[in-house]
């Protein structure tokens, strides 16, 4: 009787008498894995932030993300849990542990030009 992987079966394998090899299947979890935790670093906006972007006509570019995403990054490494990041004359409140901005407003609308609820400042 023909034998597949040590296995005595009652039917002739396609392959004949060759060994089967078995593939081995790429490593899609280690990649999934990677895409995820990529995407868990992007900073996000709130829909509170995205709502007053729009209404104050605040334009943001790929490389203002960046800069927001990179000065996030370094409030993290500080141990920082709400910051208050400025660029280009507008600021942005975030939630660091989060990566979320929670409201933006341009620096000179604000008429008392306080903020409160921040343990750290980041410029960029």
């Amino acid at each position: 009787m023909p034998e597949v992987n040590g296995i005595k079966v009652p039917f002739i394998p396609i392959t004949g008498n060759e060994t089967i090899v078995k593939k081995k299947l790429p490593e899609v979890k280690n990649s999934f894995e990677s895409l995820l935790q990529t995407e868990l670093e992007k900073i996000k906006f709130s829909n509170h932030a995205q709502k007053r972007l729009e209404s104050r006509n605040i334009q943001l570019t790929d490389t203002d993300i960046d800069k927001i995403q990179s000065a996030v990054q370094k409030a993290e490494l500080k141990g920082a849990k709400d910051s208050l990041v400025l660029l280009n004359n507008t600021a942005f409140i975030v939630n660091i542990p989060n990566k979320t901005v929670v409201t933006t407003m341009p620096v000179n609308s604000t008429e008392e030009n306080i903020f409160t609820n921040i343990d750290s400042v980041v410029f960029t």
